[in-house]
């Protein structure tokens, strides 16, 4: 599966991406060139230099080292609301799942009506009334966009529910959980992973979103959204400043929804006609050749007219010593 990912340009792309987010995430638990924090005002919207990597914003502070320590309060979003939004998916897909029929339905109806609020109004919502905090941002993304897996995941279930194995497992005494656990889960899994990586992809953008409007972390917490809302007021003086979040936002949001095209194209190889199986395509060439075969087998012979062998043994005719001869033919 990893070789499969990696051996895609946008795949191959995506892990980069991602393992240097995590890299960069833990060496700024260790370090980082200038204290992210530290205002500095005789040194305000300094131009990048060696001591300055991208430059200062208008409070002198570093923004490379405000972007290092941001990328912890991206990567802990990410994670955090793609567990949150699995527990919630698989929870409700569940529910709609396994159990009777007319809690099937309501689930059903109860997860149109969720899905149809947008995510970021969603978040916005939760954190207006509890306050806005860093896990306020991370439960109310992946309680919403938990609701869009369970919704996309239930008709994939529904089907694996009816396969001839869960049946069996069913009939051998395996309970609801076990089915869940053995056997449904691990066969959708491509498809939870897509959504997945949506949903985290999501949360970044949604952290950034709610930073920006002042309703995510808070001041004291290093995020890029933050540090996008503070230097987009002099956008029109200092227009470099603000290329640097924004590109950060970008490319991580970039890598996320294209590792889960990555991840699907992986996991369904006939999506692609390179990487269809061996035996698929001989079974395609044995049937062209068998319909080839019946072809010429059958020929353009008219359906009224008898093998050449048949109309040979009528034009032979036995003479009165017992000897066969053919018209045309001397002995």
């Amino acid at each position: 599966m990893i070789r499969r990912i990696v051996s895609r340009p946008t795949g191959c792309f995506a892990v980069v991406v991602l393992a240097l987010l995590v890299v960069l995430a833990a060496v700024s638990l260790l370090w980082t060139p200038q204290d992210p924090f530290r205002a500095d005002p005789f040194r305000q919207w300094a131009a990048p230099s060696p001591a300055h990597w991208f430059g200062t914003d208008a409070s002198g502070r570093d923004i490379a080292s405000y972007l290092l320590a941001g990328t912890r309060t991206t990567l802990l979003v990410a994670v955090g609301s793609g567990v949150v939004a699995s527990v919630v998916g698989i929870v409700l897909t569940a529910i709609g799942s396994l159990t009777t029929r007319w809690v099937r339905e309501g689930t059903a109806v109860l997860l149109d009506i969720l899905v149809a609020f947008p995510t970021l109004l969603t978040a916005m919502l939760l954190t207006a009334v509890f306050g806005g905090s860093l896990g306020i941002v991370v439960v109310s993304v992946g309680l919403s966009f938990g609701v869009t897996i369970a919704r996309v995941a239930r008709g994939e279930i529904r089907r694996i529910a009816r396969s001839d194995y869960v049946v069996a497992a069913r009939a051998s005494g395996v309970g609801p959980l076990g089915v869940l656990t053995r056997h449904l889960v691990p066969n959708a899994a491509p498809l939870f992973t897509v959504q997945l990586s949506l949903a985290m992809a999501t949360a970044v953008l949604a952290e950034a979103g709610l930073s920006y409007l002042g309703y995510g972390a808070g001041s004291d917490t290093a995020s890029w959204g933050n540090l996008l809302a503070d230097l987009q007021t002099y956008i029109g003086v200092h227009p470099w400043s603000a290329t640097w979040p924004g590109a950060a936002i970008a490319l991580v949001v970039a890598a996320l929804s294209l590792l889960g095209d990555a991840v699907r194209d992986a996991s369904d190889p006939r999506l692609t006609t390179g990487d269809r199986p061996s035996g698929d395509r001989d079974t395609g060439d044995r049937s062209s050749g068998d319909r080839d075969t019946g072809d010429r087998a059958t020929g353009d012979r008219p359906s009224g007219d008898r093998p050449s062998g048949d109309r040979a043994a009528d034009d032979r005719t036995v003479a009165d010593d017992g000897t066969t001869t053919t018209p045309g033919v001397t002995a």
